[in-house]
């Protein structure tokens, strides 16, 4: 179905009549039609984020009305709506619907209507739980780690040992939404799942960079750290070294499709020597032995804030 149905002329005339101007540019963001919402939609939404007369929880309540919709075409619509405004509009949106206690409820969501709704309807479902996931990441950290300073004067870079170790797992969460999102490049077939897996595309770049820098840090610090931290810190490089995998599987994907990989960061794997490093650290401050020290007892006289640069420099080469 190409342009707008009766039923989004209709619904456009009635917020006309009414004056609400907010509750026609959602409308009109989020037809039938199967393409991504306009431009021009966005945009004024946008705007009307950064207005201070503007009832923010009017705009979202609205937004979230519209995934009630039996339409798989309008339901993905206002998730995308809603992850372009998180991205591109004022903070206030992002801190009110990280203050709720629902957002969006689709697990359920199945679109029967034709064979085309079947197959959006799972990715509907995957999306919803990640625009939850980012909603919940801000509400638990009071930052959307895809806007967070970097370099090495940036949060992560600087953030303290107690709250790395709270922190990284929070971001680990909202990358594992993400990347179960989780399409074939033939399953990109459509205007709207492409708007979609473009907005996600970019915010894997910026998360993965705020996880990487962090990431960095935490393996600057790690010989610092008593034998608790040392414990978590391990996990979470474990971790780390698994969603690397993932994101650029991910990452080939998108190529696949033809996005523009300049921003993509460099995945190159740090060497193994450096997990066993690691490991035989927590191992020495547990009283255990390691089997094999042979390759990680070459790190021994290496200054312990050069160990994690000497592994995991490469993981940062960001070139944006």
């Amino acid at each position: 179905m190409s342009g707008q149905s009766l039923t989004d002329r209709i619904a456009a005339a009635q917020h006309s009549m009414t004056g609400s101007a907010i509750s026609k540019a959602v409308c009109k963001a989020t037809t039938h039609e199967v393409s991504g919402p306009k431009k021009k939609h966005l945009d004024y939404l946008i705007h009307c984020t950064n207005e201070l007369n503007v009832s923010i929880p009017h705009l979202a309540d609205t937004l979230l009305e519209r995934t009630a919709s039996n339409s798989w075409i309008v339901v993905f619509k206002a998730l995308i709506t809603t992850h372009h405004l998180m991205m591109y509009g004022n903070e206030r949106l992002m801190q009110y619907l990280a203050s709720r206690n629902t957002l969006f409820n689709l697990n359920n969501f199945l679109d029967k209507a034709a064979l085309q709704g079947y197959n959006m309807s799972t990715f509907i479902r995957r999306y919803s739980r990640y625009l939850n996931e980012k909603a919940m990441s801000y509400r638990l950290a009071a930052v959307d780690f895809t806007k967070m300073k970097r370099g090495a004067d940036g949060v992560m870079r600087t953030m303290n040992t107690e709250k790395l170790i709270k922190t990284l797992p929070i971001i680990q969460t909202q990358l594992d939404a993400l990347l179960d999102f989780q399409p074939n490049s033939n399953e990109l077939t459509n205007g709207v799942i492409n708007t979609a897996f473009m907005l996600l595309f970019k915010d894997s770049i910026r998360l993965f960079a705020a996880y990487n820098e962090g990431v960095i840090n935490m393996l600057e610090k790690y010989f610092d750290m008593k034998k608790n931290q040392c414990k978590e810190a391990l996990e979470i490089y474990k971790t780390f070294l698994n969603r690397m995998t993932k994101l650029s599987e991910f990452l080939k994907v998108a190529e696949r499709v033809g996005i523009d990989q300049g921003d993509s960061p460099d995945l190159t794997q740090a060497p193994s020597s450096l997990l066993e490093a690691l490991e035989q650290h927590l191992a020495s401050l547990e009283g255990r032995k390691l089997k094999d020290l042979s390759t990680a007892s070459r790190y021994e006289h290496i200054p312990k804030n050069s160990i994690a640069i000497t592994g995991i420099s490469t993981l940062s080469g960001f070139r944006n």
